[in-house]
């Protein structure tokens, strides 16, 4: 049985999996089914390693679950998304971090994702910007519902899902200190329309899932203030953490 290319997986390595939680940093992908195997009481492996997916495969009551990391931005996670609906995943849950926009959204609480601002290239070539990057119902309520079980304070609202880390978020703290004209000022008009926080992969995950007709969803651990604050470790793990612990409660909503 052949492999798809970049995840080096197959149908039968899955073993029916048909859910699959996407964190974008490999080392994540073993902290999150460390975690289900904690919870659950079942084990887990790792079925592939390459380049930036590292996929495990884990066990809850009810079935298997996939942990695949994306990568950062959205071409990694175009190929991730494409790859494993090429296998029979169905349902996708971005597990990530962000950066809050709004002043009351601390770090550590987490934000759902109902729907991205598509500021990435990546979905483009899936369907065309006037096409809404749009959560999967089920799994944003599913995902509420995993907050609310694991005590975590979440807010549920639209993100900005940018192709670069600096100049897309208004960072100021690259090497060039500069920001194009384009970008001058969108942090401000992202908050002014209610927008919740910055990230890289949603709009990707959530154009992708939607315009196939499967479900897609994003929960992100909030680890610093949209473009501006250092990440500290302490924020880093507690964002992490959150997000986690909220996706794994979500999934038994939704296999």
């Amino acid at each position: 049985m052949a492999n798809v290319y970049h995840l080096d997986l197959n149908k039968k390595l899955i073993q029916g999996a048909t859910t699959a939680l996407l964190p974008g940093d490999p080392a994540r992908s073993e902290k999150i089914a460390a975690y289900i195997s904690r919870i659950f009481g079942k084990g887990f492996k790792r079925l592939a390693a390459k380049r930036e997916f590292c996929t495990f495969l884990a066990d809850i009551d009810k079935a298997k679950i996939l942990v695949t990391s994306t990568g950062i931005g959205g071409p990694s996670t175009s190929i991730a998304v494409d790859e494993l609906a090429q296998l029979g995943v169905t349902t996708f849950i971005r597990v990530g971090t962000t950066g809050a926009i709004q002043d009351y959204i601390n770090t550590g609480d987490c934000v759902i994702t109902t729907g991205s601002v598509r500021l990435d290239g990546a979905s483009t070539h899936y369907a065309p910007i006037e096409y809404p990057a749009v959560a999967h119902y089920q799994v944003i309520d599913a995902l509420i519902k995993g907050a609310k079980k694991t005590r975590v304070k979440y807010h549920v609202g639209i993100t900005a899902s940018s192709d670069t880390f600096y100049p897309g978020e208004e960072r100021k703290d690259s090497f060039r200190k500069y920001i194009l004209r384009r970008f001058e000022g969108a942090t401000l008009e992202w908050k002014m329309l209610h927008v919740l926080n910055y990230e890289m992969e949603s709009s990707t995950i959530l154009t992708l899932t939607a315009s196939m007709g499967l479900r897609g969803g994003c929960i992100t651990g909030v680890v610093n203030k949209g473009s501006i604050g250092k990440i500290t470790r302490h924020a880093l793990k507690k964002g992490e953490q959150n997000a986690i612990k909220a996706a794994v409660a979500a999934i038994e909503c939704l296999v």
